[in-house]
């Protein structure tokens, strides 16, 4: 490899790390003021970068955070693809447990990323329609796949008819980063993973789920 290529593609991989650098760093601080609370300059100093610099990258706040958006809707896909590929087989309930234990499982360990999308969505939702919609887009996808599993388990016959499946997924979805946001208030003396597993045994075991006759 000659050497202006070896260069350039170098350049590449330090402004890919750099990317995604500004990204943590933007979802974090985003999460902890809200992204009306929260300036181009403030995320400069944050990472420690001119804010010439970090407008190089990202021309402007609204395009910083649908990145952050868009990113953190990869990470959480990632964990979920192969989860769902490898419960396909199984009953309804059964996928319905994966995914309920996986999403609880996502945000508590990134607390900040469950954070981050319920304060941008408080917040977008009046002031800042496109990154309002980029939320509904990925949020409904999730609420979609979820909706895919209810109804499969009333076709099934493993969950109850009268239940509306696509409201019900739209409101396990948000019950649990409603919990998440919370919880975050009373950290001091609650647990998410706690408040989670009673969410989760509340839908497997009363909410949803059909009782034996």
């Amino acid at each position: 490899m000659s050497k202006e290529p070896a260069k350039r593609e170098l350049k590449q991989e330090r402004s890919a790390r750099t990317r995604v650098d500004i990204l943590e760093a933007a979802i974090t601080l985003f999460a902890k003021r809200g992204f009306l609370a929260t300036t181009m300059a403030d995320l400069a100093r944050a990472i420690r970068m001119t804010p010439g610099a970090l407008y190089w990258h990202f021309p402007t706040k609204e395009d910083l955070l649908l990145a952050a958006i868009e990113e953190l809707h990869q990470r959480y896909l990632s964990g979920f693809v192969d989860l769902l590929d490898e419960h396909r087989g199984l009953s309804a309930r059964e996928q319905l447990q994966a995914f309920t234990r996986g999403t609880h499982s996502f945000l508590g360990q990134h607390r900040e990323y469950g954070i981050f999308f319920g304060m941008l969505a408080a917040e977008a939702a009046d002031s800042n329609e496109r990154v309002a919609e980029a939320i509904r887009e990925k949020l409904g996808l999730y609420a979609k796949v979820l909706g895919g599993i209810l109804r499969h388990g009333q076709t099934t016959g493993e969950f109850r008819q009268d239940v509306d499946t696509e409201l019900a997924a739209h409101g396990v979805f948000g019950g649990y980063l409603g919990a998440l946001m919370y919880q975050n208030l009373f950290r001091a003396t609650l647990d998410y993973d706690s408040m989670a597993a009673s969410l989760d045994r509340l839908l497997m075991d009363g909410a949803l789920v059909r009782k034996a006759p």
